[in-house]
């Protein structure tokens, strides 16, 4: 993951926001909150990279019940 690009930095913040909430976030919730974090991010693109979580890091976000996501990596990892 390329810190430098908008899809790094949205994972990035993704990563930081699950490990601060161990219980999980929201589908919704998560979307909102990355938003206000880039609000010059394209709502698409912050979209795209929610949607495609599990997908591309399936050994540390899991979906425990819909729309609910939860990291379950190490720090080192990332």
């Amino acid at each position: 993951m390329n810190p430098n690009t908008i899809t790094g930095k949205i994972y990035l913040k993704i990563f930081e926001l699950l490990k601060a909430h161990p219980e999980g976030i929201q589908w919704t919730q998560l979307n909102k909150m990355i938003e206000e974090a880039y609000p010059d991010f394209h709502p698409k693109t912050i979209n795209g990279c929610v949607w495609k979580l599990t997908e591309k890091f399936p050994d540390q976000v899991i979906k425990p019940a819909k729309g609910l996501f939860k990291f379950v990596g190490q720090d080192s990892i990332i």
